[in-house]
């Protein structure tokens, strides 16, 4: 029996090229000779798993990407879509219906699940459980990307989770965000665009919140360099940050993308 409610599936061309840029850049991808990746929840078309797909395929000429959605019409719809695709993507991708228990051909234990815009219309309670229900199904040391994007994908954030083995400990590594840096107005965007886990979490006393006030007021303070572009403002917006003592993770090269990354320690609820 599938785990998890029936959501909006909401698909728009592009809406995940954030995040899929971010997960074809990570090590446990790079590093793999076949990997299976889920699109768990990927909506009303198989779009965003077709996309997922091709991104990665550049960097990873052999993974495999299968997509997963509560509604068996959805799964209808995709599958058709298929079809009519090349040869390469129709070896490469396939969909079944399922929810966070992560069916996947075979039971295989997928290396990635991308979960994007899922729990955002759950309840804050039930985030704990459907990050434990897919760790539960990763291959060891494989990884959950969970968040959220505005519906034309130039306003998102991201949870990395681990599950364990290899090494790592099980649960969030990782806080992302990632914004089109052209048509940025304000960094403090992202709080409509956070997680379950820490949307309602902004607020005074949390980590989170300290963090969004310390990029706005970093941006705001750079002001001036808007004249040279929004990712040189952008950039040493990023860099206030570090001198402020935030643990950035990423360098000069993503954060000119509109992207950097924390330890989840850094805004992690209190």
């Amino acid at each position: 029996m599938a785990t998890g409610h029936l959501t909006r599936g909401t698909t728009n061309t592009n809406r995940l090229r954030r995040v899929d840029r971010w997960l074809a850049e990570q090590a446990v991808l790079r590093g793999a000779s076949s990997p299976l990746v889920v699109d768990l929840g990927f909506g009303a078309s198989g779009t965003t798993t077709f996309e997922l797909r091709d991104r990665l395929a550049r960097r990873i000429p052999n993974v495999r990407v299968h997509g997963i959605e509560i509604d068996p019409e959805r799964v209808a719809t995709a599958t058709k879509q298929l079809e009519l695709k090349d040869a390469a993507t129709r070896a490469s991708v396939s969909f079944g219906r399922g929810g966070f228990e992560t069916p996947t051909p075979g039971d295989e234990r997928p290396l990635v699940i991308r979960a994007f815009n899922v729990l955002r219309q759950y309840d804050e309670a039930e985030v704990a459980a459907a990050w434990e229900l897919m760790l539960d199904r990763l291959a060891p040391g494989g990884m959950l990307v969970e968040g959220t994007c505005n519906e034309v994908g130039r306003v998102a954030s991201w949870v990395s989770l681990r599950a364990a083995g290899t090494g790592a400990d099980r649960g969030p590594e990782t806080f992302t965000v990632s914004l089109h840096l052209p048509s940025l107005e304000s960094p403090a965007i992202t709080a409509e665009r956070l997680p379950k886990a820490l949307i309602h979490r902004n607020v005074p006393g949390e980590r989170v919140h300290d963090f969004l006030r310390a990029l706005e007021d970093a941006w705001v303070r750079s002001a001036p360099l808007q004249t040279f572009g929004a990712r040189q403002r952008f950039e040493v917006s990023c860099r206030a940050l570090v001198d402020a003592g935030w643990p950035l993770l990423d360098g000069p090269r993503r954060w000119r993308l509109g992207e950097l990354t924390l330890p989840w320690s850094a805004v992690a609820p209190a």
